[in-house]
């Protein structure tokens, strides 16, 4: 059964720092693009950073670049996403996501989804 998990959400305070795992199982993320995708109450699902099956391409939402990297280790089957400065306005539900294609970092374009792990951002 495919199945992604995230880990390494939590509370912090503005300009504090957490880094978000996603783990694989019944499947290898190798062949995937990976993405990571957040819902704030009241809001629709967004892109916050994609990257290659590969790795060697990637993009970010701009009210993320400069703050948040994603990288992948394929040998341990994991794809992460360190937030640094972090503002009140990234609380939200962070998902993880695989596709099969590179394209677009949206929704639609990814397959197989995490359960999602909190991330609240406040003093």
């Amino acid at each position: 059964q495919l199945q992604l998990v995230e880990s390494g959400g939590g509370l912090v305070q503005p300009g504090g720092s957490l880094r978000l795992s996603c783990a694989a199982s019944g499947f290898t993320l190798d062949y995937y693009a990976i993405g990571w995708f957040r819902q704030a109450p009241g809001k629709e699902r967004e892109g916050v950073s994609c990257i290659s099956s590969s790795g060697g391409s990637t993009n970010y939402a701009d009210s993320v670049k400069g703050r948040f990297t994603i990288s992948r280790d394929n040998a341990k089957n994991t794809v992460y996403l360190q937030m640094n400065s972090l503002k009140p306005e990234d609380t939200a539900v962070y998902y993880c996501a695989a596709g099969r294609e590179f394209r677009l970092c949206v929704p639609y374009e990814y397959d197989y989804w995490g359960q999602g792990t909190q991330v609240t951002v406040s003093s």
